[in-house]
């Protein structure tokens, strides 16, 4: 798993946390400190492994972003009872108990917070995509809690077989929306080899266009979703990302496109905290966390792997002067 896909929404929830603890002039910042947990989950049927953030707020004197950079300050001293309560048709499905399990590849920079180490709550689970998830977390003074429907799997109905940036007109990608799915990212990853004069090491490199976002009516599933792109912007996209060098030698790859669905509350989540136009910056606070602040919801991802087709691949070869030459 990487872990930089899950940090984003997590730093602005710790943010959200510090400056909330740190910028009041109505209390006494240190008298008594409240114990904040703070829970960063989205559970996914179709890995093999799902993890859970759980850290808490701090609250100290001096700068918070120093402080921040201390794990002490934002992990709990003990290990937390974790526990993830299916329940299915009425009947509740058999406990899973999480682990804790330390990762080490956040980088310097990924946030104002500690590297390179992050403590996780994981499960090797199977998880069952038609039911709901109860997160119950039991530290010493309070129980936190919250639910989450699954993502039921979902694929990709438009393109079928190639996929097509020769043609002058709108190409639209098509599917069918997920039960329990809310909001949709579309992602086309562009995979290509290259080998630099001089230097005998094929290197292979991908460009990531991503075409938008689609939010579903209801939660049912069966929706006829949609969104569209030009392939001159393919080629446009490609142009601005590739060295200008001579007598370098490319060659086109797969195509992923990739359709990223999130739960309900994710969805909502999201679009509370988006950048505002409006000159009022304070930010709201949204939480499903019991007892807590965060985001416990889900996800699901559709992948479906392409060629380009021939007319794409020559205009590529043909119309730019890329060093590409058709795969053999």
């Amino acid at each position: 798993m990487n872990f930089k896909k899950i940090t984003g929404i997590f730093i602005v929830i710790a943010s959200l946390l510090v400056v909330f603890n740190s910028c009041s002039t109505d209390v006494d910042l240190y008298a008594d400190y409240k114990d904040i947990t703070i829970v960063y989950g989205l559970l996914d049927a179709g890995q093999d492994t799902n993890f859970i953030k759980i850290t808490k707020a701090f609250l100290g004197p001096g700068n918070a972003l120093e402080i921040a950079k201390d794990p002490d300050s934002s992990n709990y001293a003990q290990k937390l009872n974790v526990i993830l309560q299916g329940k299915k048709n009425g009947a509740d499905q058999n406990p899973i108990v999480l682990d804790t399990i330390t990762i080490h590849n956040k980088l310097a920079g990924d946030s104002i917070f500690y590297f390179p180490s992050q403590l996780l709550y994981y499960t090797t689970a199977t998880l069952d995509p038609n039911a709901q998830y109860t997160l119950k977390i039991e530290p010493e003074s309070k129980a936190i809690e919250a639910k989450t429907d699954m993502i039921a799997s979902f694929g990709v109905v438009r393109p079928v077989n190639f996929i097509n940036f020769a043609s002058t007109s709108a190409t639209q990608i098509e599917w069918n929306s997920a039960h329990g799915g809310k909001r949709y990212e579309v992602q086309i990853i562009f995979n290509y080899k290259e080998l630099r004069p001089g230097n005998p090491d094929t290197l292979y490199k991908q460009m990531f266009w991503n075409l938008g976002t689609r939010h579903s009516q209801g939660l049912d599933g069966g929706e006829e979703m949609s969104v569209s792109y030009m392939g001159s912007e393919f080629y446009s996209r490609l142009g601005q990302e590739l060295d200008d060098e001579l007598n370098v030698k490319r060659w086109a790859g797969e195509v992923l496109l990739t359709i990223s669905a999130g739960g309900e509350e994710l969805s909502t989540f999201i679009d509370v905290n988006a950048p505002s136009n409006s000159i009022v910056q304070e930010i709201p606070q949204y939480t499903n966390i019991l007892n807590g602040y965060g985001i416990f919801s889900a996800r699901s991802k559709a992948v479906k792997v392409y060629n380009l087709n021939p007319l794409s691949e020559t205009k590529l070869v043909e119309d730019y002067n890329w060093g590409f030459r058709i795969a053999q």
